[in-house]
Formats: structure tokens, sequence, C-alpha cells
């Protein structure tokens, strides 16, 4: 579970989060909301990337300020350029770097890495050059590579935003049949409408809590958008 208490955050003396308090108990939850929001830095609070100037994060009554190693191994964290988690030359060594310090044995991290590879359809490239994947199998690598550690919570910072329309859909598609815990931040309003929560964030703050439908009302009137918008455009902080 996480909780988060009086989160308050700044960069250079400017507020980007300003005493959020949640507590985030739901199998899918969405957040919406602007550029410039708040989102990507609230995101990374959930896993201790950031660590906010004031309050605190808990994950399962772990501190993320003090615990940060345990709380990494239960919440996995995928970024919307998977450019950034990447790092290995081969598919499955970029999956396998994970589970390097896990303490499993070579037959099980060979287990876990060939399920997952299985699993996200990614087995026909399991040697080929990581960096030679299309976008899509690129998310989806990203993602496979955090959820070969078996995470309990799984935190997705717009993990959609430099897709084409068929992988976006394909990674909703996956996203949607995760046992785990999603927290999910992105502009794709439509994504979020089954969704057990919804949060809408706008400057710094969470102004709107409750069911999909009017939390997506809420943030269109916010934005001044016409009703039955799909995606939220931009703005600057």
């Amino acid at each position: 579970m996480l909780t988060l208490e009086h989160v308050t955050h700044a960069y250079d003396g400017c507020p980007v989060l300003s005493d959020i308090s949640l507590r985030l108990t739901e199998h899918r939850i969405g957040v919406i909301g602007a550029n410039g929001s708040g989102k990507s830095t609230l995101a990374r609070t959930l896993n201790g990337l950031i660590v906010p100037d004031s309050g605190r994060v808990w994950v399962d009554g772990l501190d993320t300020r003090r615990r940060a190693r345990e709380v990494r191994q239960r919440v996995g964290f995928v970024f919307s350029d998977p450019a950034t988690q990447i790092i290995m030359p081969t598919v499955a060594e970029d999956i396998e770097i994970g589970l390097r310090d896990s303490g499993l044995s070579r037959a099980e991290i060979t287990r876990r890495v060939d399920a997952v590879l299985e699993r996200y359809d990614l087995a026909g490239h399991r040697d080929h050059p990581a960096h030679l994947l299309s976008g899509g199998q690129k998310q989806l690598l990203a993602l496979a590579a955090v959820l070969v550690t078996e995470p309990d919570i799984l935190v997705c910072d717009e993990p959609t935003t430099l897709l084409d329309l068929r992988n976006v859909a394909l990674i909703e598609r996956t996203l949607r049949e995760l046992p785990q815990q999603l927290v999910l931040f992105t502009h794709h309003l439509e994504t979020v409408m089954d969704f057990d929560r919804v949060l809408v964030v706008d400057e710094g703050r969470v102004v709107f809590d409750g069911e999909p439908e009017p939390a997506v009302a809420h943030y269109t009137e916010l934005m001044g958008l016409a009703p039955g918008t799909g995606a939220a455009p931009g703005r600057t902080p």
C-alpha cells in the first residue's frame, strides 16, 4: 500500500508538490494532469526516486526516505522513454541485469528471464540488439525488465507518450492484464475510464480524487476542453 503524508517538494525554490496526502489501495489508479502540473515529480516520490522536501511516503510501512532499497524491490517504475531504462546490449541481458544482485540461483534467473521473454512476445528477439527494437518493443522490454523482479506495485509515468496508436494499444492492453497494483500517470484520458480511481493533479495539488468519469470531467473543465476530448494538451509550468 502507498501512503503519502503532507508531501511537499520544490525545485530551485519553485513549488512542484504542495501538501499532498493520499492512501492508495485500489488495484488500478490513474493520475491525469497537464504538463507542468507536478505529475512526474509525484510519480517519482512513490518509489523513492525523489525524496520530498517535507512529508513522508510509505510503501507497506517502509519510509522511502530511509528504506529506499527495500521500497524499490516492492515498487517497479516505468519511464515514458524506454531509452532511459534499456542499458544492456541485448534484450535478454537487459532483462537479466535486474536479477544479478537478487541472490537467486543461475537456474532461477534463467527461468524468470525465459518466462518474461515469452510472456511479452520477446522470445524471438532474445539475443537481438535492444536498440534495434521498434518503439513498442522497447517499451515492452522496459516493462519486462521491471516485472521480472516481481514487484508488488508498478508505477508508470506516461509510458505511451512516444508511441504510435497501435503500440499505445499494445502497452495499455499489457498493463490492464497485470496482477500488480498499477498507478498510471497518463495524458490518455480514455485509458483511465475503467480504472478504480482517478486523481487529477494541478499546480502541485490533487484537485480531484474519485471515480473516472467525474475525474475526467473535472479535468477537461479545468483545462477548458470540450467534453469527449481524448488526449490532454500540454501546458507549461
